[in-house]
């Protein structure tokens, strides 16, 4: 008998193969495209016909690596009307400091410390109900303590909401990272997750929404329950955008990109950390969750190599690579990415391993509690 070569499929077992490896190409292909697309038109946002009143949201608790310079950001902006309103549990927070730095050096800006005494199982939640109490603008901005932005931030992201089609305007992110582990993670922020929201973009998803920044009209948040309706789940941010876009609105990607700042310094908390948004995402999507290992192309380069289809791999490889820098750099600008996407498809197996992981359980780690959640994404007690 002749040797057999498995550089060209013969049998089901490897028909079966490129009937996956193909959706894998074809998905690479297709972020590659999305990313392109949305640098093209990132001139073309709608440029503001108006400038309502803003209410940027700010629910804090602790201190980031980026603090002083996050909230400084928030409070400089080139917008005719808003304030900025911080929320803690209590006062001897250990941002509040900082917060009262702010408020004496900028006397004449509306920088409001607000202690939130309303409990919820999401913290964060029970301080965003307290802080839309407090809030006294049409429009409603919310993004997470570690965000960091430019002048132009406001006039941007609020800018969309002039439509009234669009419900909701959220941004995407570049990850400022402070260790190895980080670094790794800020890789699979700008090679996976951001590709896969310029995707669903693309694609026509309707409901998609970050903690990076929620801009939406406080008219339409409180028509579906305000923030008291999303109390119980992990996921706000997802939920947020969900039901407001069941009033037949759409969320929209900005073109404007923050940055974040990465502080689970250790590899424990990177895999913590990928872990609580896999889980959370799995009780998100339910059944189209299990199709993620199509998106993580590193995986099809090693089957295919070990299948002897060495040019199939290759190509595959460089599609990958060549779509994590389109995002990486003419999205996000994010240098730190750049200089390690050669490492995307390791990254890929990576993800791989957090997606098998998902499934071995519902506790998350948050901060510095563990959580339970249902196959809804609710907290259980």
């Amino acid at each position: 008998a002749g040797r057999r070569s498995f550089a060209v499929p013969l049998d089901a077992d490897v028909r079966a193969f490129w009937l996956l490896f193909l959706p894998a190409v074809a998905n690479q292909t297709l972020a590659l495209v999305a990313a392109l697309l949305h640098w093209s038109k990132r001139n073309r946002d709608a440029r503001p016909q108006s400038y309502p009143g803003v209410s940027v949201l700010k629910p804090i608790h602790g201190l980031d690596p980026n603090t002083a310079a996050a909230f400084l950001s928030q409070v400089q902006q080139d917008y005719p009307e808003f304030e900025v309103l911080f929320g803690v549990h209590n006062e001897t927070d250990a941002a509040v400091p900082e917060i009262r730095r702010l408020q004496t050096a900028f006397p004449a800006s509306s920088i409001r410390l607000i202690v939130c005494r309303t409990k919820a199982p999401n913290g964060k939640v029970g301080t965003l109900v307290d802080l839309g109490r407090e809030a006294r603008y049409p429009i409603w901005v919310v993004n997470d303590s570690d965000i960091k932005v430019t002048r132009a931030y406001l006039s941007s992201v609020v800018a969309p909401l002039s439509d009234e089609s669009i419900g909701v305007v959220t941004c995407p992110y570049r990850a400022d990272a402070h260790s190895l582990a980080t670094r790794w993670e800020a890789l699979g922020i700008a090679t996976d997750f951001m590709p896969s929201a310029l995707v669903a973009q693309q694609l026509g998803v309707r409901e998609f929404g970050f903690g990076s920044t929620l801009a939406f009209r406080a008219a339409d948040l409180n028509s579906v329950g305000g923030f008291a309706a999303l109390s119980d789940y992990l996921a706000d941010d997802y939920q947020l955008a969900r039901r407001i876009s069941g009033l037949g609105k759409r969320a929209l990607l900005s073109h404007y990109t923050v940055e974040t700042s990465l502080g689970e310094g250790t590899w424990a908390g990177v895999w913590n950390h990928q872990l609580r948004w896999a889980r959370t995402i799995r009780v998100s999507k339910g059944e189209g969750y299990l199709g993620l290992p199509i998106t993580h192309a590193g995986i099809w380069v090693v089957l295919a190599a070990i299948c002897g289809a060495w040019w199939p791999a290759l190509l595959l490889a460089c599609v990958r690579i060549l779509s994590g820098t389109t995002t990486a750099w003419l999205v996000l600008r994010s240098r730190q990415a750049l200089a390690l996407v050669w490492l995307a498809p390791a990254w890929d197996l990576y993800a791989f391993a957090i997606w098998l992981a998902s499934y071995g359980g519902s506790q998350v780690r948050w901060r510095d509690k563990v959580l339970r959640i249902d196959h809804q994404g609710r907290i259980q007690p």
